[in-house]
């Protein structure tokens, strides 16, 4: 698990020290989860916790939203071994109702599977060694914030 608190995230535009090897994950708008799929023989999301939380101050400004949220931690897993650390705080509306109920299924298969959700900016981050990226996703009128950590087990072929 990473610490993902009082993170310095830039857009990624700004950013120039970036190795191509974590570039082509950083800079991807398609679903993590399916490039994740295709690079891995076996794939399978492990929930850490799922449960009404605060988020970090810095998350709760960039949504704008001060209501009750769900803070879901999840491991992705590659072969066996963790590959992605995801935070996701999702704001407890009707409009996401559906994501809260997806247990150890990926979010990323819900955001992407529905054409009517809209990504917004990448933002990226470099911490203790692992690069990290972060979006919002809108839905309806709610959104929600996604945070992906990559370790050095994604760039291992």
């Amino acid at each position: 698990m990473i610490n993902t608190k009082n993170l310095i995230w830039t857009n990624l535009n700004q950013v120039s020290n970036i190795p191509d090897y974590v570039l082509t994950w950083l800079d991807d708008q398609q679903s993590l989860t399916a490039k994740l799929k295709q690079k891995f023989n076996r794939f399978s999301v492990n929930v850490l916790s799922q449960a009404e939380s605060l988020a970090h101050a810095d998350e709760t400004e960039l949504l704008d939203w001060c209501g009750q949220s769900v803070v879901r931690e999840v491991e992705l897993l590659g072969d066996n071994q963790v590959v992605v650390f995801a935070r996701s705080i999702i704001p407890i509306t009707n409009d996401t109702q559906n994501l809260l109920k997806i247990g150890n299924k990926p979010l990323g298969e819900a955001l992407f599977n529905d054409k009517n959700i809209k990504r917004g900016q990448l933002q990226i981050t470099h911490t203790h060694g692992n690069w990290g990226r972060r979006s919002i996703f809108t839905i309806g009128s709610t959104q929600v914030l996604v945070s992906e950590f990559f370790t050095e087990n994604l760039y291992v072929v």
